[in-house]
């Protein structure tokens, strides 16, 4: 039954569901981990959290769990286009998933915390300075840096109908890398915006958190198209870089 849409899905969920929940836990009233460090907690969980659902998935789908990952690899002609938005969707779905797991669990706190900046930061990301052009670069550049190392940690290790394709992902062997390009990811350039770098993560959680019943809820939608755009022409012009390099 773990088909690759199973296996993205439930990837996915697991990122967010821990990712989402390490900002959570630093975030919200009466938790233990309130007025934790939180850059340093935060960016070592979400590296963690990838690991975890790419360790759980990579030999069914090859834990793409991020919109500009499959994007970048079908540019350079290591994914089956065919197979995009099929995968497109299972992240998207999965993200909004574990967004709801994690409320789940912090309901209690959320019902505790007044402040609608902090409910939605446990959500969705949002720019320490808000100027448009320089956070949808930030955007682009840190997704640049993921898709592009990845490019070179990816092997064809997607099992599909019994049988190993040549469609790239991440493994078991190589969760452990990009765990750690997340990381240094979030520690070196997560400062401005949060870090998104992935389409799915931003939106199905935001969507999420719109879908709340909350008052004085503010999704600030009109910030929401950076943390999508901005890794996808990341994620494009990483393929393209690469293609030319490699050709």
């Amino acid at each position: 039954m773990m088909t690759p849409f199973i296996a993205e899905f439930i990837g996915t969920s697991l990122l967010l569901l821990l990712g989402a929940g390490v900002v959570a836990n630093v975030s919200l009233k009466k938790t233990y981990g309130e007025d934790q460090t939180p850059l340093l907690l935060i960016t070592i969980a979400w590296g963690f959290a990838v690991f975890v659902g790419a360790y759980v998935t990579g030999q069914f789908s090859g834990a793409h769990l991020n919109p500009a990952v499959t994007i970048g690899l079908a540019i350079i002609g290591k994914f089956s286009w065919s197979l995009v938005p099929t995968y497109l969707l299972a992240q998207l779905l999965g993200a909004t998933f574990g967004s709801w797991l994690c409320y789940l669990l912090y309901i209690d706190h959320y019902r505790e915390t007044e402040d609608e900046d902090t409910i939605r930061g446990t959500f969705c990301t949002a720019p320490a300075i808000r100027n448009y052009k320089n956070n949808f670069f930030s955007e682009a550049l840190g997704t640049f840096v993921l898709v592009f190392g990845i490019f070179f940690i990816a092997s064809p290790n997607i099992v599909i109908d019994g049988a190993v394709t040549q469609n790239f992902g991440i493994g078991s062997l190589e969760s452990l890398p990009v765990a750690i390009l997340v990381w240094v990811i979030g520690m070196g350039l997560g400062g401005t915006t949060g870090y998104a770098i992935n389409p799915a993560r931003d939106f199905g959680p935001r969507l999420m958190y719109q879908l709340l019943p909350r008052k004085n809820k503010r999704a600030d939608w009109a910030y929401s198209w950076i943390p999508v755009f901005g890794p996808f022409t990341g994620a494009v012009v990483a393929g393209l870089i690469y293609n030319v390099l490699m050709a």
